[in-house]
């Protein structure tokens, strides 16, 4: 999707700098929510913390560039979804 691919280039950037990978983006609808899923991965053991910080680290770039016009819930989670 295209929303996916934009997000992808604005946000892979700061993710890479700061020792985290960026595996994955998709902007899906489940139900009436949309959200935009980012899925990182990193050396060595990923938890709920990371997530917070790369969380934190991509919200000013989002919020700055705004590439989606709808509502959407931010989740930013592990590759092998076991982050929380």
């Amino acid at each position: 999707m295209e929303i996916a691919k934009t997000v992808r280039e604005l946000i892979e950037p700061i993710i890479t700098e700061n020792h985290y990978h960026l595996e994955n983006v998709e902007y899906v609808k489940e139900g009436k929510v949309y959200f935009l899923r980012v899925v990182i991965s990193k050396q060595g053991i990923l938890d709920v913390e990371d997530c917070v910080t790369v969380s934190q680290l991509i919200n000013p770039i989002l919020d700055e560039k705004d590439p989606i016009a709808e509502n959407y819930i931010l989740d930013v989670c592990s590759k092998e979804g076991d982050s929380e």
